[in-house]
């Protein structure tokens, strides 16, 4: 076992995981700016692109929550469990393993969407010029979501040999490139033309593919514990399976949140086009809280899984209670803020008073159940790196159902309107957070 990964088994927690979150929560926070800049940008086309990309938007979360969430966190998981057993040869073949399910999962969503995406879209309430708006983003989207995957895999891969600094600084990098360029082809300036919505989804793909091919590239220069190496190119059905046994049920957990989002905005559309754009500013303002859960999670999941490789459940279960702790913390503050001064967020987006008056209800309604988004995250992102995600699982279908069981009784049959549908997604949130609190303290990490 080499030097650092042996520091990474014994170093306390709490500093451990302060030292490896830092860069990652501030990528992931200027990743999130990126994602708010894109809204304020097609903003300036007027209500009708707002509510184009708020339908479409569900279905960019789902690319990126299943590459970089679901698969990502498994070959973190696997990478870091391999180099906790001192396995470094498997870690190695892991990389190759990582690649195949990126192509096979990007043809695989491409194909859905030809097939029933724009089916899907209508489902959601688009029609007219918001429905071809938000097909022709998908569209793009999709096309390209080769890189969209390989952003998030080969940044997992960095994670689970513990380099976080490799990916932040790319990300980073990626942020100073998305944002002008959207801004390039989303208004048409500096003579470029002007596609609309459509050069959002052109510069994030395009960014995709920056990104990826340097991390990609420095993947095959030595000095790493491990590397992209034409010797280890072995297919191995037992690596497959290591990572599936973490991503196949990892998987739900997106499907299922970004089943909460499509059903919301199902109900949300039915209140009218405002309503539908005042939701997606502020589920875009909610997002903020996912990069700082995310850099304190993708570290998570690394040391957790080392200690998990190496036989340490304890130090294991230490670092989940200390990270998700940390995560609370960091999402309350976000939702305090978001609650008490919701109109200097908003009013950055949006000055149409229906708009401005949904986004306005949903963030103070829902800001204060941030904390245990933030907790629930966290240590979902712990369960991948301890290789058990039935809990996970659990409290995302009782999320799921809360939130859309609850959001339609209140919304519809009590007649609570937007409000009733806000409360149950915030109660939901609630549910989910003590459920992954309570599996842990019951030891489920241990089975």
């Amino acid at each position: 076992m080499d030097v650092r990964t042996r520091l990474f088994l014994t170093d306390p927690p709490g500093p451990l995981l302060v030292r490896m979150a830092t860069p990652n929560s501030l990528a992931f926070m200027i990743q999130s700016f990126v994602s708010l800049g894109e809204v304020w940008i097609i903003g300036q086309l007027g209500t009708v692109s707002l509510a184009a990309i708020a339908l479409s938007f569900p279905l960019l979360m789902l690319t990126q929550a299943m590459a970089g969430g679901a698969v990502g966190g498994a070959v973190t998981s696997s990478i870091a469990r391999a180099l906790g057993r001192g396995d470094s040869e498997a870690a190695n073949r892991l990389i190759w393993h990582a690649l195949a399910i990126c192509a096979g999962g990007s043809a695989l969503f491409l194909l859905l969407f030809l097939a029933a995406g724009e089916s899907l879209l209508r489902f959601l309430g688009g029609s007219g010029i918001i429905l071809g708006q938000a097909a022709s983003y998908c569209l793009i989207l999709f096309s390209g979501g080769l890189f969209l995957w390989l952003l998030g895999v080969t940044g997992a891969v960095f994670r689970g040999m513990g380099d976080m600094k490799t990916p932040a600084a790319l990300m980073v990098l990626g942020a100073f490139v998305q944002v002008p360029l959207t801004a390039v082809l989303v208004l048409g300036l500096l003579g470029a033309p002007r596609l609309g919505i459509a050069g959002a989804a052109v510069s994030a793909v395009a960014t995709g593919f920056l990104v990826s091919t340097v991390m990609l590239f420095l993947l095959t220069r030595p000095g790493r514990i491990i590397r992209l190496e034409r010797g280890a190119l072995v297919f191995e059905r037992r690596l497959f399976r290591d990572i599936f046994a973490v991503a196949a049920p990892a998987s739900l957990s997106p499907l299922l949140t970004i089943l909460i989002i499509l059903s919301l905005t199902a109900m949300i559309a039915r209140f009218g086009e405002a309503a539908l754009a005042g939701y997606g500013i502020g589920s875009r303002i909610e997002f903020l809280l996912i990069p700082l859960v995310f850099g304190i999670g993708a570290a998570m999941t690394s040391l957790v899984g080392l200690a998990i490789g190496a036989g340490d459940i304890a130090r294991a279960e230490r670092i989940g209670w200390t990270g998700g702790a940390m995560a609370a913390a960091l999402a309350g503050v976000v939702g305090a803020l978001l609650t008490l001064f919701p109109d200097r967020f908003i009013g950055a987006f949006t000055q149409d008073p229906e708009a401005f008056a949904a986004a306005r209800s949903y963030v103070r309604i829902v800001g204060p159940f941030y904390a245990f988004q933030g907790l629930g995250l966290a240590l979902y992102f712990a369960s991948q790196g301890a290789g058990y995600m039935f809990w996970p699982v659990a409290a995302t279908i009782a999320r799921v159902a809360l939130a859309l069981g609850g959001g339609w009784w209140l919304g519809f049959r009590l007649e609570c309107g937007l409000d009733g549908i806000y409360i149950a997604a915030a109660a939901a949130m609630a549910i989910y957070g003590l459920m992954m609190a309570g599996s842990v303290k019951l030891g489920a990490w241990r089975e």
